[in-house]
C-alpha cells in the first residue's frame, strides 16, 4: 500500500501565519482565566445521550468526564484545563470516579472516558488502575477514550489487553493544514497522526478523530476547505469516526487572537457544509458537535430549524434537504 501524501497549504485564499509569531507555552499560559475548583475522587460531570454505532444501531452513551491532571501539551486552542487539577490524583481516585457515576447513570451500551486531555498519559490516569477502569467497563461493548497522538504506545495495548469489548481511540488531528497544524502548539505533525492511526489499527483498536471548523489563523472559506480535507485525510488513514468541532473561544488566547483577527467562529453555514460533505463521502461516521452550538451564528436566519437538522443528521448519518437561510 502506498503511503497517503500529506496535504499542502497551496490553494489557501489568504496565509495570516506569517505576521504572527508561534504561540508558546508561556503565551499561552499568561492569557488564561482561572481553572475551575474539583474534588478528585468525582468527575466533574457525566451524561447519557444517544449515538449512531458502527454498525448503524443507535447506541446510549455513557459520557464521563474524568478529573484528572492537566494535559501536559499546552495546545493554542484548549479550554478544556479549566476542569483539570494541577497534582496528579491518587491511585484508585480515577476508578472511584467512574464507580460513582455508574452508579447514578442509566444503562448505555458504549462508555467514553474523556479526561480532558490523553488517557494514556500515566500523570493522569495511573497505570496500576487500568484493571479496576476495564472492571468496571466490562459491561460496555465499546470503551471509547482520548489520546495525543505521542502518547499512542505500549500502555495503549496494554488497556486493550484488559477489555472484554472493542477499545476506541479519540485523536485529535484538528486539522490536515500543516502550517496551522503547527501553530497550535500541539507539538504533533501529521505524520505522528498518521502513526498513531496505523498503530492502532494495527492492534485492532479502533480510531475516531477531532477536527476543528475554521481554526484561528483561517478565513472562513478557508476553514470550511480544510475541514473538508482534513475529513479527507482522516478517513485516508483509517479512521473511522469524525467528531467536527466548531472552534470556540474562552481560554484567553483565542480571545487574545480574536482582538488582533487571527480568530473568530465558524458560522453555523460552515458547519453546515463541512458535516454535509463528510456525511457524503460515506467513509465513516461524522458528527458535529452541538455541545455550544447556542453561541455560533445566534442571528442567523431560520437558526433553530438548521440546528434541528444537524442534530437529526447525527443521529441518522443521513443527509437532509437544507434549511438554508433563503429556505
Amino acid at each position: 500500500m502506498n503511503p497517503v501524501p500529506l496535504p499542502t497549504a497551496e490553494g489557501c485564499k489568504s496565509n495570516p501565519l506569517a505576521a504572527f509569531p508561534t504561540p508558546t507555552d508561556e503565551w499561552i499560559l499568561g492569557l488564561r482565566p482561572v481553572r475551575n475548583p474539583l474534588a478528585p475522587d468525582r468527575p466533574y460531570a457525566s451524561i447519557v445521550e444517544a449515538e449512531p454505532a458502527a454498525d448503524g444501531r443507535l447506541v446510549d452513551v455513557a459520557t464521563l468526564f474524568l478529573t484528572n491532571r492537566e494535559c501536559p501539551f499546552r495546545c493554542l486552542m484548549c479550554d478544556l484545563w479549566k476542569n483539570t487539577l494541577t497534582d496528579s490524583v491518587a491511585p484508585g481516585q480515577i476508578p472511584e470516579q467512574i464507580r460513582w457515576a455508574l452508579e447514578r447513570l442509566p444503562p448505555a451500551q458504549h462508555l467514553k472516558l474523556y479526561n480532558a486531555g490523553s488517557f494514556f498519559d500515566p500523570r493522569a490516569i495511573p497505570e496500576g488502575d487500568y484493571a479496576e477502569i476495564a472492571r468496571h467497563a466490562a459491561g460496555f461493548e465499546r470503551v471509547i477514550v482520548e489520546c495525543h497522538p505521542r502518547l499512542v504506545g505500549r500502555r495503549c495495548f496494554e488497556f486493550r489487553s484488559l477489555l472484554s469489548g472493542q477499545l476506541e481511540v479519540a485523536l485529535g488531528l484538528e486539522t490536515a493544514h500543516p502550517d496551522v497544524l503547527a501553530r497550535l502548539n500541539k507539538q504533533m505533525t501529521l505524520d505522528d497522526f498518521a502513526r498513531a492511526a496505523a498503530e492502532l489499527r494495527a492492534h485492532g483498536i479502533a480510531v475516531r478523530a477531532f477536527i476543528m471548523v475554521r481554526p484561528p489563523f483561517l478565513a472562513e472559506a478557508d476553514g470550511v476547505e480544510w475541514a473538508k480535507r482534513s475529513l479527507d485525510f482522516a478517513f485516508a488513514h483509517g479512521v473511522e469516526c469524525c467528531s467536527l468541532i466548531p472552534t470556540r473561544g474562552g481560554n484567553g488566547a483565542m480571545e487574545e487572537l480574536a482582538r488582533q483577527g487571527h480568530y473568530a467562529p465558524p458560522a453555523l453555514d460552515s458547519l453546515e457544509t463541512a458535516l454535509e460533505y463528510g456525511l457524503s463521502l460515506r467513509a465513516g461516521r461524522v458528527f458535529l458537535d452541538l455541545w455550544d452550538i447556542g453561541a455560533v451564528s445566534p442571528d442567523a436566519p431560520n437558526r433553530a430549524a438548521r440546528v434541528a437538522r444537524l442534530a437529526r443528521m447525527n443521529l441518522s448519518q443521513q443527509l437532509e434537504p437544507g434549511t438554508g437561510p433563503t429556505s
